[in-house]
C-alpha cells in the first residue's frame, strides 16, 4: 500500500471498464455518506461496478496494478472492516441491488450482493416467504456484507447464522477469476464446500458478487409481549418455556439490561403503566404462527406461569400491530445509545447460556473497578448467547483503557467455549483480540489460506491480519 497517487492509466482504466461516471474522487467523494465510520472512504475513490463482469475486471485491473481494493456496501459495521486508505480504492457493490429470482416452490432466493436485507424479505413476503435471518439495519445491511461478517441476528437461536442461510454463492478472486457456485440445494456433499471460505472473510479472499439465500414459510400472525424480570436466570426460564409453545413458534428472544431500557424508553417517550422501568432486566418475545388468537393466548398464559414463578414480574402483551412495532422499536433503535455517547466504544460478544449470569455479574464488578463511572448498557440475542454491550463514554477509548476493557470483557470466553465477536466480525478494531484469544494453530492456517488466494495482499488489507 503506498499513499501515492494511483497511476493515470489506470484510473483511466477503471472509467472504461465501468464508466468514468461510475469512479468517484474527490467532491464527488465528499457528498458520499461514509456510514459508521468516518474512515470507510478516506481512499478517496470509489468505484461502482454494476455486475460480476464489471467487478472482476476491475480486480484485474487492481491485481495487475497492484491496488487494494475495500469492498463496500451498506457500511454499517461496526468493527472497521470497510475502512480504507490513500493508495486504495474503494470498491461499492451498492449498484449491484437487485433481486434476480425468487422460486416459491424451492423456497429459494437469488440475490446481488449489493440488495438490502430488507429488499429481500420485502420480495420474499410477496410470496409468503422469508429469509430466515432478521436484524435491526435491515434498511441498510446489505446481504454480501452480511455473508462477508457472517452475521446473525435475532433469529439466529431458532435458524443459525448467514452461514446456514446460504446455499451457494458467486465471488470474484484476488486474480480477477470469478469463483461460481450458485447451488440452489439443501443437500450436497460433492467435495470441499468452498463457499464457507468467503463467509466470515470479510473481503479478504474475495469479493462476493451474488448469492443463493434459503427461505423458510412466513407466519401469517405473530404476537409480543414485554416482561419485566426480575434476574438473568429468571429471563433465561422465560425463554426455555416459550421455545415449547405448540400454538406457533419463537421467532425472537431479546433482552433489555435497565440502563439500556431506561435509555431508550425515555428517548422515545414511551411509558405504560403496566411496565415500571424498574425491572432489574427485560425480555421481548415474539411468537409467529398460523393465528394471532392461539399466539396471544400461549403469550397470556406464559405470563401467568411466570408471575407464579416469579411474582415481581411485569409485563404487556401487544394488543395491535402498532403496539408491537412500538415495542420492538424499544430494542432496535440502538442509534439512541450513540447519540448519548457519540462514538461509545461497543463490543459484541457470546457466551454459552448456563454462563450468562456469572459472566455479566464478573463483567459489571471488573469494569466498575476500572472506572466506577462505568455503567454499559447491555442488551442482546440472549436465547442464542450474544450480548452487546455498550459503555457509557463518549469514545475512542485511550489505549490503556480500551486493553483494559477488553480484557476483562474476553479473556475468559476461550475458555468458556464463547466468542470475542458473536456477529460484528473482526474488521480492523478485533485484530489483536483474535490473536489474543484464537488457537494459534487455527490463526496459522488462516494465515496460509490468506496467503494462498491473495499473495498479493490487495483484499481488504488491515482487516483479520495485521499488515
Amino acid at each position: 500500500m503506498s499513499d501515492l497517487p494511483l497511476p493515470q492509466a489506470f484510473l483511466e482504466a477503471l472509467g472504461a471498464t465501468v464508466g468514468v461516471g461510475h469512479v468517484a474522487t474527490g467532491a464527488a467523494v465528499a457528498l458520499l455518506d461514509p456510514g459508521w465510520n468516518p474512515h470507510n472512504l478516506t481512499a478517496g475513490i470509489v468505484v461502482s461496478p454494476a455486475n460480476t463482469q464489471e467487478v472482476a475486471a476491475v480486480v484485474r485491473l487492481c491485481a495487475k496494478f497492484g491496488v487494494p481494493l475495500v469492498p463496500q456496501a451498506g457500511r454499517t459495521g461496526l468493527v472497521g472492516g470497510s475502512v480504507s486508505r490513500p493508495g486504495e480504492i474503494v470498491l461499492s457493490l451498492l449498484r449491484m441491488n437487485h433481486v434476480q429470482t425468487i422460486d416459491p416452490t424451492e423456497r429459494v432466493a437469488l440475490v446481488e450482493a449489493g440488495c438490502t436485507l430488507e429488499a429481500l424479505q420485502d420480495a420474499a413476503a410477496a410470496v409468503h416467504l422469508e429469509p430466515g435471518i432478521d436484524l435491526a439495519a435491515r434498511g441498510s445491511a446489505t446481504l454480501g456484507g452480511m455473508v462477508s461478517t457472517n452475521a446473525g441476528g435475532v433469529m439466529a437461536f431458532r435458524n443459525g447464522v448467514m452461514r446456514h442461510r446460504v446455499l451457494g454463492l458467486e465471488a470474484v478472486l484476488p486474480d480477477g477469476t470469478v469463483f461460481q457456485d450458485l447451488t440452489r440445494v439443501v443437500k450436497n456433499s460433492a467435495g470441499y464446500d468452498l463457499k464457507h471460505l468467503f463467509i466470515g472473510a470479510e473481503g479478504t479472499l474475495g469479493v462476493v458478487t451474488r448469492l443463493v439465500v434459503k427461505l423458510d414459510p412466513l407466519p401469517p400472525a405473530t404476537a409480543t409481549v414485554l416482561l419485566g424480570l426480575p434476574s438473568i436466570q429468571a429471563t433465561l426460564d422465560v425463554i426455555a418455556r416459550a421455545l415449547q409453545i405448540d400454538a406457533g413458534h419463537l421467532r425472537a428472544a431479546e433482552a433489555l439490561w435497565q440502563d439500556f431500557m431506561q435509555l431508550n424508553a425515555k428517548a422515545l417517550g414511551w411509558s405504560d403503566a403496566a411496565m415500571p422501568l424498574n425491572q432489574p432486566i427485560y425480555l421481548l418475545l415474539k411468537l409467529g404462527g398460523l393465528r394471532h388468537d392461539g399466539l396471544q393466548a400461549s403469550l397470556e398464559k406464559l405470563f401467568e406461569e411466570t408471575l407464579e414463578r416469579f411474582p415481581s414480574s411485569t409485563g404487556i402483551i401487544a394488543s395491535s400491530e402498532r403496539q408491537e412495532i412500538d415495542l420492538w422499536h424499544l430494542r432496535e433503535d440502538t442509534d439512541i445509545v450513540y447519540r448519548a455517547h457519540p462514538q461509545a466504544p461497543s463490543y459484541d460478544v457470546s457466551v454459552p447460556l448456563s454462563k450468562i449470569p456469572d459472566y455479566v455479574t464478573q463483567v459489571l464488578a471488573e469494569l466498575t473497578n476500572l472506572d466506577p463511572t462505568l455503567r454499559p448498557y447491555i442488551f442482546g440475542h440472549l436465547a442464542d448467547g450474544n450480548l452487546h454491550i455498550i459503555l457509557n463514554k463518549t469514545g475512542p477509548l485511550g489505549a490503556e483503557m480500551a486493553q483494559a476493557v477488553e480484557r476483562v470483557l474476553y479473556r475468559h470466553l476461550k475458555f468458556l467455549g464463547g466468542s470475542f465477536s458473536a456477529e460484528h466480525g473482526v474488521g480492523s478494531k478485533r485484530i489483536s483480540a483474535m490473536n489474543d484469544t484464537t488457537d494459534v494453530a487455527k490463526l496459522h492456517t488462516m494465515r496460509l489460506v490468506k496467503n494462498l488466494l491473495d499473495p498479493q495482499a490487495i483484499m481488504n488489507p488491515g482487516k483479520l491480519f495485521q499488515t
